[in-house]
């Protein structure tokens, strides 16, 4: 007995040390912070102090579109995985409203490359192909990797980008890795791994411009892992702000400005709280849409996402945003929302700021 009992636990031991390597070898581990390649396919132009920015914030939901109520939405849908022809029909609309407004910078969320639910497409460089003539810098980072994912819904290959497009010189990129929620060793190998993209473009005085797009936790419920990882941008931006650098950040950041928590349906409510962790920015920031727009009489124009349910016809909470430093002005913002609406769950952001004149 004690020489089979003695085979069993060497047997459940190599069966756990293959296992574990298996897990090592089909997953991503990021450090806390990486250099990132910089692609530039033509000579482009330093910014200018004193210039026009125009800056644009999108999620693109993996180019999905708005015919499905996915496994993963709040709503709990059915549906694993969009058709190529919807991902090219996004694909098509997000090339045509970029063109049509021209931002000097794009900052994309949700852009997949090589995976299962997106048959494995390179999102980035179908879009980068009809905008090449915009865009002759680009900077690219994961927040969801890995090579096999064994949840029956996805059974595949994962891969999940931010993405940052520039008209403008990028000099240096970095990936910043924000805080993860709790979780066991093997869900924690399998799960996304939100950061920030940093950018630093040069400006024409020897100067640096600080651009940040990020993604943050899509929780089901409220806990600690937003404000941490709000607390973490806020710290990087201080920073900034303490070395005189001007910087922005964009993205979607998962949470509700001051006052739409009660406006949602109580049915809508499950993943935010009334106190939104945002504050650790628009305290110290400005915010676009700021609280009285996202909150006020024309709170209608400022809401950016649309969320796969079926109760819902429309836009109904604002979750995407643009913070600056105090050294940008901002001129005009908006979000555009009235052909966009089946392109994604989310709506773009736009702004354009004047930069410090020094």
């Amino acid at each position: 007995m004690t020489r089979l009992l003695r085979i069993t636990l060497l047997s459940l031991l190599l069966i756990s040390l293959v296992l574990a390597s298996l897990i090592y070898s089909l997953t991503w581990r990021p450090e806390a912070k990486e250099t990132l390649a910089v692609s530039c396919s033509a000579k482009a132009a330093p910014l200018v102090p004193g210039q026009a920015l125009k800056v644009m914030t999108w999620n693109l939901q993996y180019l999905a579109g708005k015919r499905y109520v996915f496994w993963n939405d709040q709503a709990h849908g059915e549906d694993e995985r969009p058709t190529q022809e919807d991902m090219a029909f996004s694909l098509d609309e997000v090339a045509r409203i970029i063109r049509d407004e021209q931002p000097d910078l794009v900052l994309l969320q949700e852009v997949d490359d090589n995976a299962k639910a997106s048959a494995y497409q390179d999102q980035l460089k179908l879009l980068q192909e009809r905008l090449a003539d915009l865009y002759p810098c680009s900077t690219q980072a994961y927040d969801w990797k890995a090579d096999f994912v064994p949840s029956p819904h996805i059974f595949g290959s994962v891969g999940r980008k931010l993405a940052t497009l520039s008209r403008y010189q990028i000099e240096h990129a970095e990936r910043l890795q924000l805080p993860l929620p709790a979780s066991n060793f093997i869900s924690r190998q399998f799960q996304p791994r939100d950061a920030m993209l940093l950018s630093y473009l040069p400006l024409s005085d020897g100067g640096q411009m600080a651009v940040l797009n990020t993604h943050l936790e899509r929780a089901e419920h409220p806990g600690d892992t937003q404000p941490r990882q709000v607390a973490a941008i806020a710290k990087v931006l201080d920073k900034l702000e303490g070395r005189g650098t001007p910087w922005l950040i964009g993205g979607d950041f998962n949470l509700l400005p001051l006052g739409q928590y009660r406006r949602l349906d109580e049915n809508q409510r499950a993943p935010y709280s009334a106190d939104s962790p945002l504050h650790l920015l628009w305290d110290k920031y400005p915010m676009i849409p700021s609280n009285p727009q996202a909150s006020g009489i024309d709170r209608a124009h400022w809401l950016t996402h649309y969320p796969n349910d079926p109760t819902l016809d429309g836009p109904d909470r604002t979750v995407d945003y643009l913070f600056h430093s105090p050294r940008l002005k901002r001129v005009e913002s908006r979000v555009r929302q009235d052909d966009t609406l089946r392109i994604s769950d989310h709506l773009p952001v736009l702004a354009r700021f004047l930069l410090p004149a020094q």
